[in-house]
């Protein structure tokens, strides 16, 4: 069994090569994804959950991830997730390779929300917000870059406001033209995209700040306890779009707009399988509103582990 690093796990999930590999996956018909076990844990007075995800293919390959998120971690100079990801022969069961779980989780997440506008965010979008500082957070530009790449400005904020201006430096030094902000409604109401990557429990965006035309992309929560955006955001014509059905179950931003009456079931009109098929549209008009809710799925890791094991194989002995 091989055994990848984070930099080696990360090295060949450039976006311009994931962001496809998933359109791919969600493409395909012969991937087998179960549902993902979740477990809440507690130790101590320390509380988190334990997600197990695995997925198979024809191809030849079966993954099976676990992810540790402790929302309490924040304060103690840690990431919330921690993850790891182990490769099989699909036809043997001989394992293959143990790989970083934290890249491909933050970088698949990052690339699916990528995938997602490059639906449903307008062509000539060129003011991102994004919030929150984690590890998602900080790969969002870059991934969306790779699909709308009139992006000239990425403002980030945070509930933590140093995060935020580290962060906006850190772009900076990357050659972007970034800024933190502590004035989340006057962000919003600015942007053309925005991104929201957080553990939030309570709603951080409200629909009446969001402008007309704008893409809201929700790739952070992914319980009914979390939501980060409130039940307005998916009203007055707004057109909603899931990575998955999985997403009317475990979206707490979902499950308050239901309840609400700002949004129905019946009213979600595509998953990323259905746009990658070409089975449902995208955006229609300039100035309409698009929101783009994604929980995750094993799909998407297992397209990410299927690349890095690819490009090993591939490589000169």
């Amino acid at each position: 069994m091989q055994i990848f690093d984070a930099a080696a796990t990360r090295a060949p999930l450039a976006f311009e090569r994931l962001v496809p590999a998933l359109h791919a996956a969600f493409a395909a018909t012969d991937i087998t994804v179960p549902p993902r076990h979740v477990h809440q844990l507690r130790a101590g007075t320390d509380q988190g959950t334990v997600l197990i995800m695995p997925a198979w293919s024809e191809a030849g390959f079966l993954g099976i991830k676990t992810v540790n998120i402790f929302a309490g971690n924040g304060a103690r100079g840690l990431p919330g997730l921690h993850a790891s990801y182990l490769l099989y022969d699909a036809h043997t069961g001989v394992p293959l390779a143990l790989m970083d779980g934290d890249e491909i989780t933050a970088r698949r997440t990052a690339a699916a929300s990528a995938l997602g506008a490059s639906f449903l965010a307008r062509e000539d979008a060129r003011r991102l917000l994004v919030l929150g500082t984690g590890r998602v957070a900080r790969l969002l530009p870059a991934a969306l870059k790779s699909v709308r790449p009139g992006i000239e400005q990425v403002t980030v904020w945070n509930h933590r406001a140093e995060s935020a201006k580290g962060l906006a430096q850190e772009w900076r030094a990357q050659g972007l033209d970034a800024l933190a902000t502590a004035d989340l409604e006057a962000a919003v109401r600015s942007a053309d995209i925005v991104s929201c990557a957080t553990l939030a429990t309570a709603a951080l965006v409200q629909g009446s700040w969001l402008a007309s035309g704008s893409h809201l992309d929700l790739v952070g929560s992914f319980s009914p306890q979390m939501r980060e955006a409130d039940p307005a955001c998916f009203a007055n014509g707004a057109r909603t779009f899931v990575d998955t059905d999985e997403a009317l179950k475990k979206a707490g931003d979902l499950l308050d707009a239901i309840a609400a009456g700002t949004l129905r079931e019946g009213d979600v009109q595509a998953t990323l399988a259905q746009l990658c098929r070409g089975e449902r549209r995208g955006r229609i008009h300039a100035s309409e509103h698009t929101v783009f809710k994604a929980v995750g799925n094993a799909l998407e890791d297992l397209a990410a582990a299927t690349l890095v094991w690819q490009a090993a194989s591939a490589a000169p002995a």
